[in-house]
């Protein structure tokens, strides 16, 4: 096997097992330099796979953890029931997921999921161009946190470990 060829299987096998497309598990808590706000999250308009069309900004004054995710990512799969827990749990302290599938597929595949995962928040369908807005999405899943001011107040690629959503969320509730 060539020396190329080694490198470019071992680059694929790392970036499989730590998360999917990317540095899994690289948590980073996107802190503002000091004197400086956090930076707003983009605004969008996207279709729930209920068909309802589901604007980020009609969800200020709620934490929102916002998740890029795919149906083919199994760390993905992992946090999924994670989150249809955080919802049930905080939705009434003025939380919200919001889980954005970045299935090239689209609806063919996500709907299916959903389906099987019978979701408390709305499932929605994105692209490149979405994620490019926050920053680049360059594995899966991604989760930021947004504070009630709508705010991007923390990034998490790859798979995070549940506790340290959960105090991320109770601290900004």
């Amino acid at each position: 096997m060539s020396k190329q060829l080694f490198l470019a299987v071992f680059t694929a096998f790392v970036l499989f097992a730590a998360g999917c497309g990317g540095n899994g598990g690289d948590t980073a808590v996107v802190e503002a330099a000091e004197g400086e706000a956090p930076q707003p999250a983009p605004d969008f308009t996207l279709e729930a796979v209920d068909g309802k069309q589901v604007k980020l900004s009609d969800y200020k004054g709620q934490v929102v953890l916002l998740n890029f995710w795919a149906t083919w990512c199994g760390p993905c799969k992992i946090e999924m029931p994670w989150f249809v827990e955080f919802q049930r749990k905080y939705k009434d302290q003025g939380f919200t997921v919001l889980a954005v599938s970045l299935d090239e597929e689209g609806w063919e595949v996500v709907r299916p999921y959903a389906e099987t995962l019978k979701p408390n928040f709305p499932i929605l369908l994105g692209d490149d161009e979405l994620a490019e807005r926050f920053d680049g999405v360059v594995a899966l899943p991604t989760t930021l946190i947004i504070n009630k001011e709508g705010q991007i107040v923390g990034r998490h690629t790859g798979l995070v470990n549940k506790s340290d959503y959960e105090s991320e969320i109770e601290g900004l509730l």
